[in-house]
């Protein structure tokens, strides 16, 4: 063992496996480490894994040799007294399965140990104490992946010929590399998987086995044992594409009470489930949260002056969603999708040659659901850093006039035939209440587009989205 090495980490060839030196001080009287220290090590790139349960295993022999076995949680490994051989072989669905890294650990040396890497040591001193922290209690339900220790395509070049040392009879049944169901990723779980983002999010992340879709009839984000509705150690991404949307409605009495469950309520209990769990939580929020009335486009740092119920419950889940330390918040405007909407609405027009009186004093750009759903894989793929991300498609600002004069041209009807109302004209002889509308609900692209996306041009999109 070496004393007083500097704290540093060495990346293995499995990725999130990672070695790490620790200082040890030490006398005559014996030595001191911290085993774990999560502010010094978090900043070294450390993952924030949340322990809950520390587990030791002790062997009073050389020799002894324990494994491959992955586990459904990420491991802290390191050694108290004595020392190990330890070998890791990725168990994980992915281009790195079988991947091997062995080394020597002692009290100066740890490892990460990601979900579904398999894990094995051997002891090479007497009274050897190897420790683990987990960030997941054990449970006799856990799934876990085994591998033979003598595995012929691993090759793992043990210290000791396994022919010489004591090894369980349970490990020895363990199958070879080619019998072994790898271990497939953590979930995602898509909330609001019926509606028109959850569509598209469908269309976006396919029939993968990892990828959950709950419409609302079999997850509902209001229920009050949320927190109990699943294991949530097997999630990694929760993405939150439920919302109230009846911006009207939301005046009422009944509607108020129901957007606040939705889209405040609900969200700030998924923010806690994300925060205790480590989950990545991705939140939809919308332009309602401004008020409208800046000149220039609208950036993610904009102070929030929502007009109405619905944009004040949108700026509280939005509030709410930001206390999850792995977050996405993904700002959109002027949604379009699978489902009714405001360009199917004109093309039915044109079609039944009714001439529309439509709001022209109200400037924005459409976001086709598909690009927001291709914008939230993106962020969560490349890594981007956490926090709040303006998503529209691209062009210029439009009124909502101006798209639908597009709409009669790209189906072949008189533009001409579109009159320009204000607002207020508009909703003159509403029979219900009216919320309000920000006038202005351009937003700044500048901050996703620097994560390397590119949205879409808005009257490309729209001239696809009729075609189709």
């Amino acid at each position: 063992m070496s004393f007083g090495k500097a704290l540093a980490r060495t990346e293995t060839n499995i990725p999130g496996l990672v070695v790490f030196d620790l200082p040890v001080h030490g006398d005559s009287r014996g030595w001191f480490k911290e085993n774990w220290q999560r502010e010094k090590m978090m900043a070294l790139g450390l993952p924030d894994f949340g322990p809950v349960q520390n587990n030791i295993s002790f062997n009073d022999a050389v020799g002894t040799t324990r494994g491959i076995h992955a586990e459904p949680w990420d491991k802290w490994v390191s050694v108290a007294t004595g020392r190990i051989f330890g070998a890791w072989v990725d168990l994980r669905e992915g281009p790195t399965y079988g991947a091997v890294f062995s080394t020597e650990l002692d009290p100066s040396r740890a490892i990460f140990v990601p979900r579904g890497v398999g894990n094995s040591y051997q002891t090479l001193e007497i009274d050897t104490a190897y420790t683990y922290l987990v960030n997941d209690h054990w449970s006799p339900e856990a799934e876990y992946a085994f591998l033979n220790l003598a595995d012929e395509t691993a090759a793992i070049a043990w210290p000791i010929p396994l022919s010489d040392v004591e090894i369980s009879a349970k490990d020895l049944a363990h199958p070879r590399l080619a019998d072994v169901t790898p271990v497939l990723p953590r979930k995602v779980l898509v909330v609001g998987a019926g509606g028109q983002l959850g569509r598209a999010l469908r269309g976006e992340f396919g029939d993968a086995s990892h990828v959950e879709y709950a419409a609302r009839a079999d997850f509902d984000l209001t229920m009050t044992d949320l927190d109990s509705a699943r294991h949530w150690r097997d999630y990694e991404v929760i993405i939150n594409a439920a919302a109230y949307t009846a911006v009207d409605l939301a005046e009422t009495p009944a509607g108020r009470r129901d957007a606040w469950a939705t889209n405040a309520t609900a969200v700030a209990a998924l923010a806690r489930i994300a925060a205790k769990y480590g989950i990545t939580l991705v939140h939809i929020s919308s332009d309602y949260v401004f008020d409208g009335t800046k000149s220039t486009e609208y950036s993610e740092t904009d102070a929030v002056a929502p007009l109405g119920v619905y944009g004040q419950t949108k700026a509280a889940g939005d509030a709410a969603a930001a206390t999850a330390p792995q977050h996405y918040i993904v700002r959109t405007s002027w949604v379009i999708g699978d489902g009714k909407n405001f360009v199917g609405t004109m093309a039915s027009l044109a079609e039944r040659g009714i001439d529309p009186n439509v709001v022209d004093d109200q400037r924005g750009r459409l976001t086709f659901t598909s690009e927001i759903a291709r914008a939230i894989a993106h962020l969560i793929d490349s890594g981007a850093k956490f926090g709040t991300y303006n998503l529209t498609c691209s062009g210029a600002p439009l009124s909502w006039a101006d798209v639908a004069r597009e709409v009669f041209t790209l189906t072949g009807h008189d533009p001409s035939k579109v009159s320009g109302v204000s607002t207020e004209e508009y909703f003159a002889s509403a029979a219900g209440p009216v919320a309000p509308r920000p006038r202005n609900s351009a937003l700044d692209l500048a901050k996703i587009r620097a994560t390397g996306f590119e949205p879409a041009d808005a009257m490309s999109m729209l001239r696809g989205f009729l075609a189709n």
